[in-house]
């Protein structure tokens, strides 16, 4: 008998697929050079009322580097959507851990703070995602 290895239980893929519909949606406005701007300066105007802070200035430089990250988490987001399956949550746990690492990173050296509302959410959804891989990762306990 092989040994259940993944996490597959329907909670665990309708999860997997919340977090990709998430990103569907705060991504999609960063494919595009054209939406890029227009989602830009709403996030900009949104910070400064919120007082944490206004984006910079985009230059080309960095509308390309936001279409690319659009540009590959929605493809990554449709791929969840339409073939959920359970080590997509384990990819997209791991690279939700990289995305806060840098995002934290970027805080620390004076980014916006309007970034700690997508930080909590990578944290948020890459540990929910994560944690039942490492239950699943350990050696069951025999008890004699």
């Amino acid at each position: 008998m092989i040994p259940r290895l993944l996490p597959s239980r329907p909670a665990y893929l309708r999860l997997v697929r919340a977090s990709a519909w998430y990103d569907l949606v705060v991504t999609a406005g960063f494919v595009t050079p054209w939406t890029y701007v227009l989602l830009h300066d709403a996030l900009s105007h949104l910070g400064d009322a919120l007082g944490l802070g206004a984006l910079p200035t985009p230059d080309p430089m960095q509308t390309l580097y936001a279409n690319l990250m659009g540009s590959v988490v929605v493809v990554w987001a449709l791929l969840r959507i339409l073939h959920t399956q359970p080590v997509h949550g384990l990819f997209d746990g791991i690279a939700r851990a990289l995305f806060a690492m840098w995002q934290a990173y970027a805080l620390a050296h004076g980014a916006t703070r309007m970034l700690w509302l997508f930080l909590v959410v990578e944290a948020a959804f890459g540990l929910v995602q994560l944690l039942p891989w490492w239950r699943f990762r350990r050696p069951a306990r025999r008890t004699s």
